[in-house]
């Protein structure tokens, strides 16, 4: 019994979570916790998946097949019931998780883990969480059929809600003591603000502009360059762009605010490598001669799994892929006639903006020579055992005044705006309600035409044998350099002057090469019309995908396979060579040298048992913060230079100033920094590896899979022998890599494979709550079981009806 083995670990987890971190006014009642008539053990086993169910609202009976992955197959006579049936059968199996993300997106934590968590929440209110997410409510409420389908989806989450009694709540629940509310549509829209935050990850307006304050133009551009040598970009660089025409933004006198960033610290950002692979290829370059596709998006990872597994069934459409728990319809997948995958753009929609206040009031800010009027949004933040906290937060027509006086500034006077195409409403409903019934390129172009963020780059690939990538977005039309630094929002010069029409977006259909991919670099060479910013791209993994597809005539399925779990380490391989040459042998110990031998004889792949990675990134890190002293990035807010831009001065810049170690006499070249960092390597691994065992890949590296909550080891999976690190196309770091791994072959029938780093229960006493890890480690996928109707039972280990409530 999984509890009996975990239930004391858990209990002492909980006991150190609460009290180490300080979320909690009271510990929780452990005795209710523990009580067999209502506790943690009216947790244990899985979920019931047969019988029948009355739901009400329901017009007609639904079907909902099981199979032996807890995949559940829901086939509706129409669109209304298939997604209240959705919003049940999600709910029913991952009910914590997805209302535990809206309190997060929200910024209401404070409301269940007490006021430890006021400061993340004022952060989401004052990043415009929610004004965004209303924003987009008011779009929806525009359309009525998208309006109905959300509220059918609610209606169905409510449904399971309402069938609970407190000894069925999700363990969580009763961990943190409290209990499931009402779903709403606005929480729906909060989930997928929370989506579009968590790939808007790249946001450095404000490091940039202390980093060119302290070390002037000349030396910024050297290292952070708008464009790299050596990209290998998303749309080829023997695109034709003649068809775009147009007046570009002309570039103002006066570019970035006249002054460094004051404040006391930053806000927490999301994950910077939130990123994906994905690619396809056309029928000439298919070993089947039908077009195949594969998408991977690299998130964090944790437990309950960020993706639900479902197929979605109705006379008029039929669809198979990863759902995101409370949103309805499918994100990335597939259906007869068409596949898509997406990955992130990371186009810069996101600027900041220097406000002056007229006075202590805040009531009137200057712009255009003159008092423009702000207005005060009060954000009320429910803190668990505690008053509400109420936080006036300060608009501007730029959008909320994130740092201020209030909030980690002290300058009475200033303010810092923030500008993001995430506060622009739009209507997801719509997006993913015509992408999953999509049956040809046409209805794949209209589906994503009006998507505004987060950027994404939306590949496609059909039964007929098109392939195509669009970098899709509502991106402004920025004048070159515009958004790179602090702006100043008192010049309407600085403010987005219009948008990049969707059509002149970035993108390609069939090209001649027979495939596309991304990797979350750079979108275009420099011939594209357009200003696209470099946020630090990817530079490795799109060239190795992208070398991958010229390397034969030929691909097919298993080759896609083994692109998706590929270890190799294309910047080791760029870069270990030259620093292995600059070593002065005759100076190392013989630790040093059996250091020495590992890397001479890696191949570069990131394999779990081999040696080699470990002393690499333990090298690499030690060299990089050597050659950057400069940089006190905690203290005085600035970026740290691009990862293949510090490998690129090692290389041709040996004898630059930034070589030198600042609290030494001497003048350090290259040379003498990759000497010392490397003997500070081997004597730091060698100290590890007496407290920790060998530093094998594997070991090192420690990867896992974390619950949502983080400090409960008990349900998580430690420890995961899996490969790769954020550079490989593997990208699997130590707890954020591939979420989702996903190929489908379009034939006639398109054949699919996925696996993914957890499972779908979001119980962990339940068999179906990580099973799908190891195989996700070792590079194995469950072949998809697509079922083509309702009477087909092909491989259905249950089966459960929802029925009208009479």
């Amino acid at each position: 019994m999984k509890y009996l083995k975990l239930l004391i670990t858990a209990i002492l987890t909980a006991a150190v979570f609460y009290g180490l971190n300080n979320k909690f006014e009271d510990i929780p009642a452990l005795g209710k916790f523990l009580a067999p008539n209502q506790g943690i053990w009216q947790n244990e086993g899985d979920e019931i998946i047969s019988g029948e169910i009355a739901i009400s609202g329901l017009d007609e009976a639904v079907t909902v097949h099981y199979d032996a992955q807890l995949i559940p197959h829901i086939f509706a006579k129409n669109d209304k019931d298939l997604y209240k049936a959705q919003g049940y059968i999600t709910a029913k199996h991952r009910l914590w998780q997805m209302e535990f993300q809206t309190y997060a997106a929200a910024g209401r934590l404070s409301e269940i883990i007490g006021e430890g968590a006021l400061n993340y929440d004022r952060e989401q209110r004052r990043n415009g969480m929610l004004f965004g997410a209303e924003n987009s409510l008011d779009v929806v409420k525009q359309d009525p059929e998208a309006l109905a389908l959300l509220e059918a989806y609610s209606a169905g989450v409510n449904a399971y809600i309402n069938s609970l009694e407190p000894e069925n709540y999700p363990v969580e629940y009763k961990l943190l003591g409290y209990r499931p509310e009402a779903w709403t549509i606005d929480k729906t829209m909060h989930l997928l603000m929370y989506m579009t935050d968590m790939l808007c990850g790249r946001d450095y307006d404000l490091e940039f502009t202390n980093t060119i304050k302290k070390f002037g133009k000349k030396r910024f551009d050297m290292l952070f360059p708008d464009f790299y040598d050596i990209i290998d970009p998303v749309i080829s660089k023997d695109t034709d762009w003649s068809f775009i025409y147009g007046e570009m933004t002309e570039i103002p006198k006066s570019e970035m605010a006249d002054d460094t960033v004051s404040v006391t610290e930053f806000m927490a950002k999301p994950h910077p490598n939130n990123g994906s692979n994905n690619w396809a290829v056309a029928p000439k370059k298919s070993a089947s001669g039908n077009a195949i596709l594969a998408s991977d998006p690299h998130l964090g990872l944790n437990l309950p799994s960020i993706w639900f597994v479902m197929q979605l069934s109705t006379p008029e459409h039929n669809v198979y892929g990863a759902t995101l728990p409370g949103a309805l319809g499918v994100i990335i997948g597939f259906n007869d006639d068409i596949s898509w995958g997406v990955t992130n753009a990371t186009r810069d929609v996101k600027d900041w903006y220097k406000i002056d206040f007229e006075d202590k009031s805040r009531k009137a800010y200057k712009y255009n020579g003159q008092w423009k009027e702000t207005s005060v949004r009060l954000e009320e933040i429910k803190i668990k055992g505690k008053e509400t906290f109420i936080d006036s937060v300060i608009y501007t027509h730029h959008g909320p005044v994130s740092y201020d006086y209030n909030f980690k500034s002290d300058n009475e006077l200033k303010g810092y705006a923030m500008k993001w195409a995430g506060h622009i409403g739009h209507n997801f409903t719509d997006l993913f309600y015509k992408l999953n019934r999509a049956k040809n390129y046409d209805d794949y172009r209209n589906a994503i035409k009006n998507h505004v963020a987060p950027a994404q780059n939306f590949i496609f690939a059909s039964k007929t044998g098109d392939i195509a990538m669009w970098v899709q977005g509502q991106f402004p039309n920025k004048w070159k350099g515009q958004g790179k630094f602090l702006m100043d929002g008192s010049n309407p010069d600085h403010d987005w002057q219009s948008f990049i029409p969707s059509d002149y977006n970035a993108h390609t259909k069939n090209p001649e090469r027979g495939f596309v991919s991304s990797a979350n670099q750079h979108p275009t060479d420099s011939m594209y019309p357009f200003y696209v910013f470099n946020d630090g791209y990817d530079t490795y993994r799109s060239r190795i995908i992208n070398n991958f597809f010229r390397s034969k005539e030929k691909f097919d399925v298993e080759d896609f396979k083994d692109l998706q779990n590929n270890n190799f380490n294309l910047k080791a391989s760029e870069i270990v060579p030259y620093l292995i040459e600059n070593l002065e042998v005759s100076e190392l110990n013989d630790a040093e040298k059996e250091a020495l031998d590992i890397l001479k004889n890696w191949d570069f792949d990131n394999h779990i048992d081999s040696k080699a990675p470990g002393l690499f990134s333990s090298w690499n890190n030690s060299l990089y913060n050597l050659l950057w002293d400069e940089f006190d990035v905690e203290e005085e807010t600035l970026k740290w230079p691009f990862t293949y831009q510090y490998m690129y001065m090692l290389k041709n810049h040996p004898n630059d100033d930034f070589m030198d170690i600042q609290d030494t006499p001497e003048k350090e070249t290259a040379k003498d920094l990759i000497q010392q960092s490397f003997k500070e390597t081997v004597e730091k691994l060698n100290k590890w590896k007496e407290k920790n065992g060998d530093y094998t890949w594997k070991n090192y590296k420690r990867s896992y899979v974390g619950h949502l909550l983080q400090a409960l080891p008990a349900f998580s999976v430690q420890n995961i022998p899996i490969g790769g690190d954020g550079n490989t196309v593997n990208a699997m770091t130590r707890n954020h890599g591939p979420s989702w791994r996903m190929i489908v072959e379009m034939g006639n029938k398109p054949k699919g494979f996925g696996i993914y780093p957890g499972g779908q229960s979001g119980n962990p006493g339940s068999k179906y709550y990580d099973n799908f890890i190891d195989d996700w480690a070792k590079g194995n996928y469950f072949e998809i079981n697509f079922l083509q109707s309702e009477s087909d039972s092909t491989s259905i280990q249950s089966t459960q009806t929802l029925k009208p409530a009479k």
